[in-house]
């Protein structure tokens, strides 16, 4: 199956030089070539997944253990009010 990477790279928004298509043609066309024969793979009776593992739950119990003291944590902190943190104000504004 003959692709046009030009085409496909227009689809992408990606602008190729004429090397680069030359370097990607035969790639892209061997990728289409092992789906097709990944497609032509009879799966009758093979139930449909989401994952090839069981999946177990990492995760621990949700509960409450002590936290980082106040203090302890703005004490490496560069600037500070009261209790928070002082950060500097960033604003995007849009182009008009």
């Amino acid at each position: 199956m003959k692709i046009d990477v030009g085409y496909v790279a227009e689809l992408a928004r990606l602008e190729l030089t004429d090397e680069e298509k030359a370097v990607f043609q035969p790639q892209l066309e061997n990728i289409v070539k092992y789906v097709e024969k990944i497609n032509s793979v009879n799966v009758d009776g093979v139930e449909p997944m989401m994952h090839g593992r069981p999946l177990v739950n990492a995760f621990r119990e949700d509960e409450v253990r002590p936290s980082l003291d106040t203090q302890v944590a703005l004490e490496n902190a560069p600037k500070r009010v009261g209790d928070e943190f002082l950060l500097p104000k960033i604003v995007e504004g849009a182009e008009s």
